[in-house]
């Protein structure tokens, strides 16, 4: 977990982004730079002995935490900020019938028609 990628073999190029901004944030009064320092060691630890990059969520812990985000929130956090791609992967596959990841083949239920919420039934009280 936090470390290689599917496509960028070598180096996810938003890492680098989070990995500044985690930096920064362990520089304010509230930071922490021994996390920082400890997030950095391992990286370079992993590129030498396993030679994998981090990808986007190895330094987004550490970001999380110089937020004051609580551990339980970052699989939550995770989750949402993939949702509208995930969601854009199944309609891309429903559209043309072309599985967008293989191995990511959406079984969940079929579209439903949306109807207006001015036609819908309103209850009755």
């Amino acid at each position: 977990m936090g470390f290689g990628h599917r496509i960028y073999k070598n180096g996810d190029p938003r890492s680098d982004i989070i990995k500044g901004y985690s930096k920064k944030l362990s520089e304010t009064k509230y930071g922490n730079t021994l996390l920082y320092k400890v997030s950095e060691r391992i990286e370079e630890i992993m590129l030498k002995e396993k030679k994998m990059f981090p990808n986007l969520d190895f330094f987004s812990a550490s970001a999380y935490h110089q937020c004051g985000i609580p551990v339980n929130f970052f699989t939550p956090l995770f989750v949402i900020s993939r949702t509208s791609g995930w969601a854009a992967h199944i309609i891309e596959q429903r559209s043309d019938n072309k599985l967008i990841r293989p191995k990511s083949n959406y079984i969940g239920p079929s579209p439903i028609k949306f109807i207006d919420i001015k036609e819908r039934n309103k209850p009755k009280f």
